[in-house]
């Protein structure tokens, strides 16, 4: 995977990495990172029908993958916080199925809790997901995050079923 990226720019791969240098923002890049992703859940995923948001996190979660790995090595650091795009791919993995009951239930709810739980499954990394971040190159990146987006839809779907 990592050739398919050696053909596009140092400045490009860098900039979607850093998500235009948010990742360079202050002392909490992955924070921004999240933040920046759910606004892109908000104006690309929210509307979307299942198949195609499912499609789109899949290709996104792939194409983050391959940048993530390019940048790491154009940085010549080992996940060097600055790379935030994985946190911005791995957001909308928060939302996933939970369309119908943001209908029901004020959709900020999902959206703050969504945004704090998966901060604290993303920075604390518990169940394994710590060991995921071993994978090499951008693998590692970005799967530890899916993996906790992921854990984060599923106590959201949990709450649901918790719900009056």
């Amino acid at each position: 995977m990592r050739h398919l990226w050696n053909f596009v720019p140092t400045a490009w791969i860098l900039n979607v990495a850093t998500f235009g240098r948010v990742g360079f923002y202050g002392k909490m890049p992955g924070t921004n990172g999240s933040f920046v992703g759910l606004i892109g859940y908000t104006l690309f995923f929210h509307g979307l029908a299942p198949l195609a948001y499912l499609l789109w996190c899949v290709i996104s979660a792939y194409c983050a993958c391959g940048i993530c790995t390019q940048a790491e090595i154009l940085l010549q650091r080992k996940d060097p916080s600055c790379i935030i795009l994985d946190e911005v791919v791995a957001m909308p993995f928060c939302f996933l199925g939970l369309q119908a009951a943001m209908q029901r239930y004020p959709v900020w709810w999902f959206m703050l809790g969504g945004f704090l739980l998966f901060r604290l499954l993303d920075i604390v990394k518990p169940f394994g997901i710590k060991k995921l971040q071993q994978l090499p190159g951008g693998l590692g990146i970005v799967v530890d995050d899916v993996v906790a987006a992921l854990v984060t839809c599923v106590c959201l779907h949990i709450l649901i079923l918790l719900l009056p």
